[in-house]
């Protein structure tokens, strides 16, 4: 299946790519696809193509343009940006909620809409997908206005660009200008850890791979600057590019007090903990390109990426098992049913969902009751299975 999406997309060169909250979800899932059946897992963002999310568009053009398009309300007034209410909205047919093609189909009617009623921010768009433009945007000494999108409601702060974030190289780290800019410079270091720590932070993250959503200053509606002093604004981005030093000391404080991401102990988590090295990458071609299992088993073994091998491993086994040395073998099949029992792989196992089926049932949902009583079987006699072949099998009691 990945194979044939990955060839699909391939036939597509030098595209923007574009979903509805695709950055979030649908890219994940790709990507994680990906690179778990040993392909590049950047497919979207490589070979020349550009990604964007038409969520954060429709979201910029209900607070930037408004009258583009119809967005229905909750019972709070607050509103609603699922793509079939959207739909509904704003006169696209829409037939099936999440089924492939009506949502894609409803996605580019809503790009159009917005694309015909409001050129400038289209345009925006389409420019915003490229990282390269992204990054030189940014980067280049002026301030100008991040939109982000909490609880559907869109949030404008103008901001300027501190650096690079020295986690992540798509990363930037930017200042909120309406902050007191004083206050900060005269803190000492720790006060200044823990100011920036709070949550909402003066210092914002974007990333210039994730088509954020950007507005220059000088383009900005009254509605977006909301009372603010646009030429106070504009001073402060000044001064604060002007003194590398003080962006240098944000920075590091800002780094220094957030909180470690620990490696996780899953291999299916560590996707961004690095990049397959240039002999690797013609490994996993030449891993696809196989004619017999043998062959493919002597490309996953020469692996330098100790990821890239346990993937490997695990693909060949659920092809053609008898091909593995009886040791690889026990050892795939003891990592695999090991993620199904045992709570210190760090997964949510079989006992793990059969005590939350619990929780729910004393919940008293009769709608669910049923489903969940299928469920506890399913689970129960799963345990029973794993259990014996791990007993059998592995020696494992």
């Amino acid at each position: 299946m990945v194979r044939t999406i990955q060839r699909r997309l391939l036939s597509w060169p030098r595209s923007i790519f574009v979903g509805y909250n695709s950055i979030r979800f649908d890219e994940e899932m790709l990507r994680h696809a990906l690179f778990q059946t040993l392909h590049p897992a950047y497919l979207t963002s490589n070979n020349g193509n550009c990604r964007a999310d038409a969520l954060g568009l429709v979201m910029a053009a209900a607070t930037l343009s408004p009258a583009c398009l119809s967005v229905p309300r909750g019972p709070e007034g607050r509103p609603i940006y699922r793509l079939d209410g959207l739909a509904a909205a704003n006169g696209i047919a829409h037939g099936r909620a999440h089924d492939a093609m009506t949502d894609v189909l409803a996605t580019f009617d809503l790009c159009r809409c917005i694309r015909d009623r409001s050129s400038e921010l289209w345009q925006r768009f389409v420019r915003f997908s490229k990282k390269a433009t992204v990054a030189d945007f940014v980067d280049s000494g002026d301030g100008f206005f991040l939109t982000e999108f909490f609880a559907n409601e869109a949030y404008h702060a103008p901001v300027v660009c501190l650096g690079r974030d020295p986690e992540q190289p798509n990363g930037r780290l930017c200042l909120r200008l309406d902050v007191d800019v004083d206050r900060l410079v005269d803190m000492p270091d720790e006060e200044l850890r823990t100011e920036l720590a709070q949550k909402p932070s003066p210092v914002r993250r974007l990333r210039v791979n994730a088509a954020p959503t950007l507005t220059p200053l000088y383009d900005a509606p009254d509605l977006m600057l909301n009372g603010v002093d646009l030429e106070m604004i504009e001073t402060v981005s000044h001064r604060v590019r002007d003194d590398p030093q003080l962006c240098d000391r944000i920075v590091s404080a800002y780094v220094a007090g957030r909180e470690p991401r620990p490696r996780s102990i899953r291999v299916e988590e560590q996707l961004y903990d690095g990049f397959p090295g240039p002999n690797d990458e013609v490994r996993m071609a030449a891993f696809h390109d196989a004619t017999n299992w043998p062959e493919a088993l002597s490309i996953v073994m020469s692996f330098d990426d100790v990821r890239l091998r346990t993937f490997g491993l695990r693909l060949i086994y659920f092809g053609c098992r008898s091909v593995l040395p009886p040791g690889v073998r026990a050892d795939v099949e003891r990592t695999l049913t090991d993620r199904l029992v045992d709570e210190e792989t760090g997964g949510l196992t079989l006992g793990q969902a059969l005590q939350t089926i619990d929780v729910v049932s004393s919940e008293g949902r009769p709608d669910v009751e049923r489903l969940l009583a299928d469920y506890r079987s399913y689970l129960s006699d799963r345990i029973s299975r794993v259990s014996e072949f791990r007993s059998k099998h592995l020696l494992i009691s």
